[in-house]
C-alpha cells in the first residue's frame, strides 16, 4: 500500500516542470525541550544552498497544538516541501504530513515516527529506555523539562558545555500529557522518509530510531551524535536533508 501511495505522488509530482517539482522548500519542526532556534546552523547550511527554510515554533502545550503551527507554515510554502522533525517533532510532522499535498517527503531525526493509534509514550514501549532517558523530569503543571545540571549529558553531549547551557536555559517545556496522545494519520504510509540515526543518543535509545526506521521503510542515514547532532553537526545534518530534497527531484 505504501508502494502505490508513493508511486502516485510521484506521478504527481512528474506532472510538473522540473523547476517547479524542485524540492526547494524545507520545513523544520522542533522537538521537545528545544525551540526553533536550534536548526540554526542547519538553516544556514541550506539557505547557503539555495533552500527556502522555515523553522516552526512549537508551542509544546499538545500535539493538537503543534500540528497547527506546522500546518500554518506549510501553508506559506510555495510547491513541494520536504518536513523535517526532530524527536518530538517527529510525532507532529507524522499528522501535519499525512493529508497536506506540498509535503513530498519527511526526514526524521532521532525522532518519533508513530503509526496510527499510537502516541509516543507507546513507542518507548518498544525498546529498552535510553541511558538517560530519566532525566526528563515532570513538573507539578503538568510541563515537562530537563534539569540544567543534566541538559549537556542527557541531551547534548557533544555541543560545548557553554552551548549545552544556552539551549537549557531556552528550552521549551511541554505539556506531559502530549506525550499520551495519538496520532490519527500517519504520513509516512505514503510519503518517502528518511531517518537519521544518532548513535550516541541518550534521551532516546539509537535502537529504537533504528526499529522505527525500520518498521516505515525509512533510508537510515547514521549520525554519530548525540539526541541534538544536528545542533553540534549542522552540516551533516544539513547534508542528509539536502541529499532527502534532491533525491525527490523530478
Amino acid at each position: 500500500m505504501k508502494a502505490l501511495s508513493i508511486l502516485v505522488a510521484t506521478l504527481a509530482l512528474g506532472s510538473l516542470t522540473p523547476a517547479d517539482a524542485a524540492v526547494k522548500s524545507v520545513v523544520l519542526v522542533h522537538g521537545a525541550f528545544a525551540d526553533g532556534s536550534g536548526w540554526a546552523g542547519v538553516v544556514a547550511a541550506l539557505q547557503a544552498k539555495g533552500y527556502h527554510v522555515t523553522a516552526v515554533q512549537n508551542p509544546l502545550t499538545s500535539l493538537a497544538d503543534d500540528v497547527a503551527a506546522t500546518k500554518r507554515v506549510l501553508a506559506q510554502q510555495d510547491g513541494p516541501t520536504l518536513l523535517v522533525g526532530h524527536s518530538w517533532g517527529g510525532v507532529v510532522i507524522t499528522q501535519a504530513g499525512a493529508d497536506d499535498p506540498k509535503v513530498a517527503g519527511l526526514v526524521y531525526v532521532a525522532a518519533l515516527a508513530p503509526d496510527v493509534g499510537e502516541s509516543a509514550a507507546d513507542l518507548f514501549k518498544n525498546k529498552p529506555a535510553a541511558v538517560e532517558a530519566d532525566a526528563i523530569q515532570p513538573g507539578p503543571d503538568g510541563f515537562a523539562t530537563i534539569p540544567a545540571n543534566r541538559f549537556h549529558s542527557a541531551f547534548a553531549a557533544d555541543s560545548s558545555p557553554a552551548q549545552a547551557a544556552v539551549m537549557a536555559a531556552t528550552q521549551g517545556p511541554i505539556a506531559a500529557a502530549a506525550f499520551g496522545e495519538k496520532v490519527t494519520a500517519a504520513a509516512w504510509k505514503k510519503l518517502p522518509s528518511w531517518f537519521l540515526v544518532s548513535t550516541a543518543d541518550r534521551v532516546i535509545n539509537p535502537d529504537l530510531e533504528r526499529w522505527e526506521a525500520e518498521r516505515i521503510g525509512a533510508h537510515v542515514v547514521p549520525v554519530t551524535g548525540s539526541h541534538t547532532a544536528f545542533v553540534a553537526h549542522p552540516a551533516v545534518v544539513a547534508k542528509a536533508i539536502e541529499d532527502a530534497a534532491g533525491s525527490l527531484k523530478r
